[in-house]
C-alpha cells in the first residue's frame, strides 16, 4: 500500500493580507514546515496544487522533492485542486486500488512528524475507507482516502465540497482521536500568525 499527499495550495490569502504560505514561522517558510511533516518513507510522493502565477512559492518548493503542479487554469476551490492533484499522481504514479491518498491543505505548519506517524499506523490496520483525525470532538486534517474515492471526486455536485464524500452510501468513515491539537490549527489571519509563532516560542 502507497500513500500519495495531496496538498491544495493555490488559495490567494486574502485573509492574511499577503501570502501566507512563504511568510516565516520560527525560522521555516510555512509551506516547508508542513512538508517537513510529511517526509515519512510510507508517503510516496506528494503533490502540491499551486497557482500558476505563483512563482515565490515555487522557489520555496524547489529544495523539495514534491510534484509541484501549475494547472492551465487557477483551481477555484479546494475540490478542484484536489482534482489537479489526483490527476497528476496518476500521470506520474499509477497508484493501484489499494493505495491511498492524504489531504491536508497548505496551511496547516504546526502539524508534526509524530502526528503523521500515528495516522499512517492506524490506517494500515483499517478497512474504512475514510478516516478522518478528531481533537477534542472536532474533525481536522490530514484525511485518509482509499484510491478508489479519487474516481468519485467528478461526482461532487457544484454546491458541495470535499465533505460529500464522506456521506456516499456504502463509503465507511472512521474518526481516529489524537492527542495533539494541531490537526486543527491552520493559518488565516495575521492573528493566526502570531499565535502559532506564540506556539514556537513556547
Amino acid at each position: 500500500m502507497r500513500l500519495f499527499a495531496i496538498i491544495p495550495a493555490a488559495g490567494l490569502s486574502r485573509r492574511m493580507g499577503r501570502p501566507k504560505l512563504t511568510l516565516d514561522l520560527a525560522g521555516r517558510p510555512v509551506i516547508a514546515r508542513l512538508l517537513d511533516a510529511l517526509d515519512h518513507p510510507a508517503i510516496a510522493a506528494t503533490a502540491i496544487v499551486l497557482r500558476r502565477s505563483d512563482e515565490q512559492l515555487r522557489d520555496v518548493l524547489q529544495p523539495f522533492d514534491v510534484v509541484a503542479v501549475q494547472p492551465p487554469r487557477d483551481p477555484p476551490d479546494m475540490r478542484h485542486s484536489v482534482e489537479y492533484g489526483v490527476a497528476a499522481i496518476r500521470s506520474h504514479f499509477a497508484p493501484e486500488p489499494e493505495d491511498a491518498w492524504i489531504l491536508i491543505p497548505a496551511d496547516h505548519p504546526v502539524l508534526d512528524g509524530d502526528v503523521i506517524n500515528e495516522l499512517v499506523n492506524v490506517w494500515r490496520t483499517l478497512d474504512a475507507d475514510i478516516m478522518v483525525p478528531v481533537h477534542s470532538g472536532k474533525r481536522g486534517h490530514p484525511a485518509f482516502f482509499r484510491w478508489t474515492l479519487a474516481s468519485r471526486l467528478s461526482e461532487i455536485p457544484d454546491d458541495r465540497g470535499l465533505n460529500w464524500l464522506l456521506t456516499l452510501d456504502g463509503v465507511t468513515v472512521c474518526e481516529h482521536s489524537v492527542a495533539s491539537d494541531s490537526i486543527l490549527l491552520d493559518l488565516d489571519t495575521p492573528e493566526d500568525l502570531q499565535r502559532l509563532q506564540s506556539r514556537f516560542d513556547r
